[in-house]
């Protein structure tokens, strides 16, 4: 049996996993990302935190482990180098998986993180079976991945994914990567966030109001609220649907794809968001963008980045 490692690298924690050639998981765990004491050191010590859990596992590494990917956050170009860090304070265009070649003697793949979840997604997830996907983060910001033809669409410099920030209007809010009018300045959590305390400032006669008094407001409560009928916070969920849906149509008349999975903690909403997207979509899409097209929730929840990771170590 042929044994594949996933590395989640994330700013506060990382999750590693071992993975086998069908997809199960042999073991996963979660350390400390730590970050601040170096490059060199962290890739060093997460290296050996991976040796000694699969030795634990009764698996030979230099013989059964035929492959290493990373999820990580930032662009990265040619399957290696970081251009750089959304959330590290690492170089620039840091060579990832020639660091962790030093340590562990395997060939190591990396790419973006949302990218290899949506790769997850394709293999062992929502969209198995299809091989023209658009992966959707929706939380804090919205990310991206998009597979044409089985492939991931990275880009010259990385950047292939960036779907967060596509232009939703002109001279608009402003967004976290100091440009303004991006999706992500209005339909992530943050937007949405950002828009329901514009509106409760002038009213306050509404049950989002009484939930949230006295401690800040998540999106979360917005939808719950939404369905117990509020109208207020009903109408916060047609700004946020209007806005996820004229992201989407947008992408669609570019890269038509057969399935959209959509993760984040805004997914969670449920049909209450999705059901209004999809038919908000028919005013911004290609007619036959919307032919047998499917809009599903990811599936993978945690484990979607060591899977997605590990399913790139294989290619």
């Amino acid at each position: 049996m042929n044994y594949y490692v996933g590395i989640d690298l994330g700013g506060t924690n990382t999750k590693i996993g071992l993975v086998d050639e069908a997809g199960n998981i042999i073991f996963t765990t979660i350390v400390k990302t730590d970050s601040m004491e170096g490059f060199e050191k962290t890739v060093e010590r997460l290296s050996k935190i991976l040796l000694e859990q699969v030795k634990g596992s009764n698996i030979n590494f230099e013989v059964d482990v035929k492959g290493i990917g990373i999820g990580v956050p930032g662009p990265i170009v040619n399957a290696r180098i970081v251009k750089f860090w959304a959330n590290f304070p690492w170089p620039k265009e840091a060579d990832l998986a020639g660091e962790f070649e030093k340590h562990l003697n395997k060939q190591v793949r990396v790419d973006n993180d949302v990218n290899v979840i949506t790769l997850g997604e394709m293999w062992k997830g929502a969209a198995q079976g299809y091989k023209n996907v658009l992966g959707l983060a929706i939380g804090t910001g919205i990310g991206g991945g998009v597979i044409t033809d089985g492939k991931l669409v990275s880009g010259k410099n990385g950047a292939g994914g960036e779907v967060g920030h596509i232009k939703v209007a002109k001279n608009g809010k402003l967004c976290g990567c100091g440009q303004e009018g991006c999706w992500e300045a209005y339909a992530s959590a943050t937007g949405l966030i950002r828009e329901a305390q514009s509106r409760l400032a002038v009213n306050k006669t509404n049950k989002l109001y009484e939930r949230v008094k006295g401690r800040e407001i998540e999106a979360k409560d917005i939808f719950d609220v939404a369905k117990e009928g509020d109208k207020f916070a009903l109408k916060l969920v047609d700004y946020e649907a209007d806005y996820i849906a004229l992201g989407i149509g947008n992408l669609l008349n570019v890269l038509d794809p057969e399935i959209i999975v959509v993760g984040g903690g805004v997914a969670l909403a449920g049909d209450i968001l999705f059901n209004a997207i999809n038919e908000k979509l028919k005013q911004y899409a290609l007619p036959s963008t919307l032919e047998n097209l499917k809009i599903v929730q990811a599936q993978l929840g945690n484990d979607a980045g060591i899977l997605g990771a590990a399913y790139l170590g294989m290619m």
